[in-house]
């Protein structure tokens, strides 16, 4: 399964909740979510995640 095989490049997806995931980035981004620029290796992927995704709650219910 490609959660495991970390030698595959992901690229960072967010969708309309302004909640972000990897994804394979030799895959169509699935339904819901946009590409967001952001490519690499899985470690490389949840770093940027990590820096930009600040408060975890999904963005309609942040007042």
């Amino acid at each position: 399964m490609f959660e495991d095989d970390d030698r595959r490049r992901y690229a960072v997806v967010r969708n309309h909740e302004d909640q972000y995931s990897v994804w394979p980035e030799d895959r169509a981004a699935p339904e819901g979510w946009a590409l967001v620029g952001v490519a690499g290796s899985k470690s490389e992927c949840l770093a940027h995640i990590s820096a930009v995704w600040t408060d975890l709650r999904p963005l309609s219910q942040r007042s």
